[in-house]
């Protein structure tokens, strides 16, 4: 039996889906970065003002930041 395709074109407005269904349709394709991080982005970026301010080093949460935000690692 041949194998027949069909291309389409469908014009899809992101705001007609729900948020809960565009996080769930990323997780089953493994897109969603884990969030099992002991902070949250805005106590990150207090840590990192803190630390800023201080003079001290802000490279940690700063990486840690930017990891759960983009899921990508510096």
């Amino acid at each position: 039996m041949p194998y027949i395709t069909t291309e389409v074109e469908i014009d899809v407005d992101l705001g007609e889906f729900d948020t809960k269904d565009l996080l769930d349709e990323l997780e089953s394709r493994g897109e969603l970065p884990e969030r099992s991080e002991p902070y949250s982005s805005k106590e990150l970026v207090e840590q990192i003002w803190m630390r800023r301010r201080n003079s001290q080093n802000y490279d940690a949460p700063l990486d840690q930041l930017i990891w759960q935000v983009l899921g990508k690692i510096v």
